[in-house]
């Protein structure tokens, strides 16, 4: 080894460090970059018999400045984070629907009972009759408008939902991509890691990390995939694409289903995800919000519709108008709303299920009869048949209940008959049961004429109003809740549990965001490109490349001195 070649190993070692290092600080602001070193060792020595003299340095390779701790730690924190902020994003809507307290549907119960008093000390007066249904549609007009603009939100997570799963496929297949051009890499550089790929693939998972959570796996230099409940979305070189799909049991939700194999065509085998099996990530955030906010919401002003009402005609269908006449519904409202699962072995067969219809005296049935729905929880149900016997499962509190094959079930405020569906179901066969859901939509005033309202206890006409002052005592009433809740107190109990909803998001959002800001500094004092410091090490690197130009340059001054002596 003599004076050129050290200087010439010196001077590809420099050259190389050079380009990393300017190849750092081109990528300083590339997001997933992970700054790289040139790896060198000595290039050796020569055995003399003064000793060993080294033969120069070698580039060994390139190497990333990667921590897969901090890595993974960092997409966990964002995958959790984003979920909070799609959930925080949606549920400030329902904040905003409910949280003035001054207009809306809590003033309009007020105004209905202020009038329905007026009209217990003025039954005759014409104009505390139309003052009363003026009060009443609007009322069932602000319960409409809330439960529409729920809906609207509802069919808002779907187009969500379809536009995630989109872009999810999309993730999968760039990273499958990223994973084919990764082994050809290795295989064609086996002793070398291509570090820009590594990047790229990694900057893939983690945004597709802020979608969905996902797990991953790798093995001979490709990663595979699943959801966090185990799932396979990409394993091998083949992609297991998400499907947004109409949910079997209830198809106003547009639901996410996963590749379960391939059929002989080719064809994707769908199944769905089981409710909360997705979780984290911008998806996870949706459906969560929609399980345990959005059609809790509906659902428990479907229940204060439903209670408003029954109790209202309960008492209406006991007095008389101003003709004499027996009081009608003063409300209509829809009753459960049961919907057979499309899977099911006979899919037109149905359940039957009501709210309960009791008489007012057992003895007397032309004293008609009352609804009493104080027992309704605001929560969703499905009927399953489990080895020939029936039975309802909360879907809220998963508590099951057998039901009876013949005769009435009396479960929860509502009457519920299988009894149809023995000879046409099978194992396996669900209904879905939602007692609230469409009330909130549904609810009107049934009662258009003014002389219509039946204020008077007994059929005389203008003689009281002592069926209007009945009514009106149902303001404070305890009519829902089995006799804990009144109307108020049921309006009461949605708007707070928004409320509570959205601050509790919004503390573990904003307690999210500094753990994402310390995970992401974490990884960044490992990883990241620091231009101070690349510059410092360009001037460092400069000057060894001059060094060993240098060395060349004397190694051929000495050759000469050696030509001019034998001259």
């Amino acid at each position: 080894m003599n004076l050129a070649n050290l200087g010439l190993s010196g001077l590809f070692a420099a050259q190389q460090r050079l380009q990393v290092t300017g190849h750092n600080l081109n990528n300083a602001d590339t997001v997933g970059y992970n700054r790289q070193s040139v790896l060198s060792q000595t290039a050796g020595a020569t055995g003399t018999g003064s000793g060993y003299i080294g033969r120069g340095v070698q580039a060994v390779t390139v190497q990333r400045s990667y921590d897969n701790f901090l890595y993974r730690q960092l997409v966990r924190s964002q995958t959790e984070g984003a979920a909070l902020v799609s959930y925080g994003n949606e549920i400030k809507q329902l904040d905003n629907l409910f949280s003035d307290r001054t207009v809306g549907i809590s003033p309009a119960i007020q105004k209905f009972f202020d009038g329905m008093e007026a009209l217990a000390s003025q039954p005759a007066d014409p104009s505390a009759r139309q003052e009363l249904l003026g009060r009443a549609e609007s009322l069932a007009t602000q319960i409409n408008d809330a439960t529409a603009y729920m809906k609207r939100v509802g069919d808002n997570i779907n187009a969500q939902v379809d536009t995630t799963v989109t872009q999810i496929n999309s993730y999968l297949e760039r990273i499958n991509d990223l994973n084919n051009q990764i082994v050809t890499a290795k295989g064609s550089n086996p002793f070398h890691e291509p570090n820009d790929l590594l990047d790229q693939r990694e900057q893939l998972v983690s945004e597709l990390s802020q979608l969905v959570d996902v797990r991953t796996i790798e093995q001979d230099g490709r990663i595979s995939l699943t959801s966090a409940g185990g799932q396979m979305m990409l394993g091998g070189d083949k992609v297991y694409p998400l499907h947004a799909v109409r949910s079997a049991q209830n198809p106003e939700r547009l639901v996410v289903g996963f590749t379960a194999a391939f059929d002989q065509n080719g064809q994707a085998v769908v199944n769905e995800f089981r409710e909360g099996a997705l979780k984290g990530g911008s998806l996870g955030g949706l459906l969560a919000f929609r399980s345990k906010s959005l059609e809790p919401a509906i659902n428990s002003l479907g229940r204060l519709a439903v209670g408003f009402a029954h109790a209202v005609n309960d008492l209406h269908r006991q007095g008389y108008d101003l003709k004499g006449d027996a009081g009608l519904d003063f409300f209509s409202v829809q009753g459960p709303h049961v919907v057979a699962n499309s899977r099911n072995s006979t899919p037109g067969s149905m359940p039957a299920v009501s709210f309960p219809k009791e008489p007012v005296d057992p003895a007397d049935p032309s004293k008609g009869y009352t609804q009493p729905v104080d027992k309704l929880t605001g929560q969703d149900y499905r009927i399953e048949k489990v080895n020939g016997q029936f039975q309802l499962r909360n879907l809220t509190t998963d508590t099951v209940s057998p039901l009876s094959s013949t005769g009435v079930n009396k479960i929860d405020g509502m009457d519920i008959d299988v009894s149809a569906l023995g000879a046409v179901s099978s194992d396996g066969d669900t209904w879905l049961v939602q007692p609230t859901a469409m009330a909130g939509s549904s609810l009107s005033v049934n009662i258009k004429n003014p002389q219509d309202i039946a204020a008077a206890a007994g059929a005389t006409g203008t003689a009281n109003g002592d069926i209007a002052q009945k009514m009106a005592g149902l303001r404070n009433e305890k009519v829902l809740g089995e006799g804990s809740l009144s109307l108020n107190d049921a309006f009461g109990q949605i708007v707070n549990r928004v409320a509570v909803q959205t601050q509790q998001n919004g503390t573990a959002a904003q307690a999210q965001l500094k753990l994402i800001q310390q995970n992401y500094a974490a990884q960044q004092a490992v990883s990241g490109v620091n231009t101070d410091e690349e510059y410092i090490k360009l001037q460092r690197f400069q000057e060894q490349y001059r060094a060993s130009s240098r060395l060349i340059d004397i190694s051929s001054q000495m050759f000469d001195t050696l030509l001019s002596l034998r001259a």
